[in-house]
Order: C-alpha cells, then structure tokens, then sequence
C-alpha cells in the first residue's frame, strides 16, 4: 500500500464516517460508552480534564502535525468507528451506502491497513514537535537545530531497536479487534498469485521489516538530511549568533565573521570582513548591554531597533549582514499563510480584472502584512493618490 494511498484512504473513511451529524453523533456515543467500558476494566486512568470525548479529524493540505492528528485520533477512535460503519452495513438506507460502509469496514481489518496506521503515527509522533517549531512565526532557529538532531537520533533509535515492540503493539490491536493476522514465517505474495509478479523467497516479516518498516524510516531521514544538510545547518549555527533572543547569549564575533566569510563571499571583501570584526568589537561593548536593546525577541526586532537608534548608520557592515540572514526563510509558517490566503482572495472577480497579477500580488501583500497595513492612515493614502494629477471625482 503506498503511502499516498494509504491517506487517501483514511481520509475517504474519515469523511464517509462522518459525513453527516447523524453518524458524528453515534461516533461520539459508541466512543463514550467504550471509555466507560475502558474505566470499569481499569485500562484507563481518570483524571481532571482526562477521557474527553473527541472525534475523527481530516488532515490539512499543509500541516503535517495535522496527519499526526488525524492518525493518533484514528486509531483512537478505531473501535467507535467499526462500530458506527458496523451498524450501516446493517441499517444502511440505500445499497451504496451499505457497499461503500462494507468497503472501509474490510480495508480498516486489514493487516496492512493496521500496520502501516501505527507506523506512520509512530514516526509522525516523533517528528511532530519539529513540525510545529517549524511553524511557529517568530522561530528560535537553535531551538529548531536541536528537534531535527533529536528527531534524527530518535528515529533512527527506532529503526535499528524498535521493530519487536513494534510488531507486538500491532499484534495485540489486531488481537483486540478481530482483525486476522498474517503468518509472519509464510512467503510473501505480491500482487496477484503469477509467479512472474513475485521476488525472490521472502518471508512476510522480510517484507513488513524491511520493505516496509525500514523503508519508510530511510525515507523519513532522507529527507530530514535532505532539507538539513551539513551545510544547512552550519548556515543556520553561525546565523543564530546575531540572535537577540535572551541577551544575546549566542553572540560569537567568529562566528558572525565566518558566516560572511563563508556564505556571503559576494556580499564582504576580504577586507570588509576584517571591517566587520573591528565594527563587532565595538558592537558587542555599544549594542549589547545598551537599554533600547534588551529583551527583543527576533532578529527582524533587532533590525528595526537598528534603524531607529540610527546605529545602522555606524554599523554598516553589520547592518548588511542582518538583513542578508533575515533573507532565510526557516519557518513555513508564512509561507502556510500565504496559501490559505489565496484560497481567499483568488475569486473569479480578481481573474477578470486587467492587470490581474499585480493586483493580485498588491492585495495578498496587504493581507499578509495586515497588522503593518493597520498601522497605515488610508486618508493619507488617498490624499497621495489624488495628488498625483488632477481628477474629476472627489475621493472623499
């Protein structure tokens, strides 16, 4: 089962499921009176705020800690959800719906369905606290270096260790909900029973172990060394010691100049790099301890603070490499927005409109930027627009 398909499947349940308020409602119900059936057997704790009762959720377009979410709830709601589409194929108003409940009921007692549900919740559970630094707006980018080493190691803990608690997690739910489980020592069948379709003799642990279970880690880390490389990272390091965060505390003048030295070589001859290191001198016994300087929170805070104290003038240098690093795009919380944006503002009024794309670019930029754009008098802007040359129409 490939793993697009995979969640297109669970989406295509979670949506059949939950289609209407009917089957959200008896969700709810078969989920509370399995919770109650969970605390009488005592296998589970009760606690303030502990057991609440929740649903079945889609994942987003763009959000992976929403996949985490919609899988975690899943299997959460794993025995509700039988239940509810037990209970159509039974009752089902019309054919279609007793077929299409028929369907998702076979495809979640499927070993295979199970297995890789668990597996991607596991893998999507320990990269989950990377994605939501990564999409957080103001970001910590020493912070977010440290959750990719630390989900790196832990998946790779979990490839190489985690195989046997594993299997027996997915072994004990199959167990529990009576979903038939495959003989781990049988060959392994692909496709069709031809024998032109098949590999060489493969057990179906071989398969699950390594076509499967490893596969999906090995991608999961090619792409976390893909996106971070070495080269990345060291970047990201030696940007971090322009951070204000916390007094400065990452504040290393070798490591602002190697990062000029090394990833601006365009931007800083030989000798403004020996410029900029007399000018951090002087910055770090100004700047660092000045009161208009304490508790800032970004570096883009740092830039205009810059500009306000009218120290970008004097430092020059370093002003420049400011706002080259403010150049990196690290979080994608931005660049989230701006998608959920044209989702908005792309209507078919705006495509019939001359000149389509700059207006478009004008008005996602307004929306984007709205608290700057709040902070604009429109009198102003009208009266520099009528201004411009003489106009027959009062615009206000």
């Amino acid at each position: 089962m490939r793993y697009g398909y995979f969640f297109s499947k669970l989406s295509s349940i979670i949506n059949f499921a939950s289609a209407s308020f009917k089957r959200y409602s008896e969700l709810k119900s078969a989920r509370e009176k399995e919770i109650i059936d969970l605390i009488a057997l005592e296998e589970l704790e009760t606690g303030t705020g502990a057991n609440q009762v929740r649903t079945l959720q889609r994942a987003g377009d763009t959000r992976w800690s929403s996949h985490f979410t919609s899988v975690s709830r899943f299997i959460e709601m794993f025995g509700a959800t039988l239940e509810v589409l037990g209970k159509m194929i039974n009752d089902g108003s019309s054919r279609d719906m007793c077929g299409e409940a028929k369907g998702a009921n076979k495809e979640m007692k499927s070993f295979e369905f199970v297995f890789i549900l668990f597996l991607l919740n596991k893998v999507l559970r320990i990269s989950d606290i990377l994605c939501r630094a990564l999409q957080t707006k103001s970001l910590d980018i020493l912070n977010t270096l440290n959750y990719v080493s630390s989900t790196k190691r832990l998946l790779q803990e979990f490839r190489d260790n985690g195989w046997d608690d594993f299997i027996r997690s997915v072994v004990s739910f199959c167990e529990k909900y009576d979903i038939t489980m495959l003989d781990m020592s049988d060959c392994y069948i692909e496709g069709t029973w031809r024998s032109c379709q098949q590999k060489d003799y493969i057990t179906v642990e071989h398969h699950y172990h390594f076509d499967v279970f490893n596969a999906v880690i090995d991608f999961q880390l090619m792409e976390l060394n893909s996106r971070f490389s070495e080269q990345t990272v060291e970047l990201l390091t030696l940007s971090s010691a322009l951070d204000p965060v916390d007094g400065f505390k990452s504040f290393d003048i070798d490591n602002i100049c190697s990062l000029a030295k090394k990833f601006y070589p365009h931007d800083f001859t030989p000798n403004e790099v020996l410029a900029l290191r007399r000018e951090l001198e002087h910055y770090q016994i100004d700047v660092l301890s000045h009161p208009q300087f304490q508790n800032m929170a970004s570096l883009s805070e740092l830039c205009r603070r810059f500009v306000e104290t009218m120290k970008s003038q004097h430092y020059l240098l370093i002003d420049r490499l400011i706002r080259l690093v403010l150049t990196l795009l690290v979080s994608t919380a931005t660049t989230e927005r701006a998608f959920s944006t044209i989702k908005l503002i792309k209507t078919s009024l705006h495509s019939k409109m001359e000149n389509e794309f700059f207006f478009f670019s004008d008005s996602m930029v307004i929306y984007v930027e709205r608290e700057i754009i709040d902070t604009v008098d429109s009198n102003s802007v009208i009266d520099d627009f009528y201004n411009l040359k003489p106009r027959k129409v009062q615009l206000r």
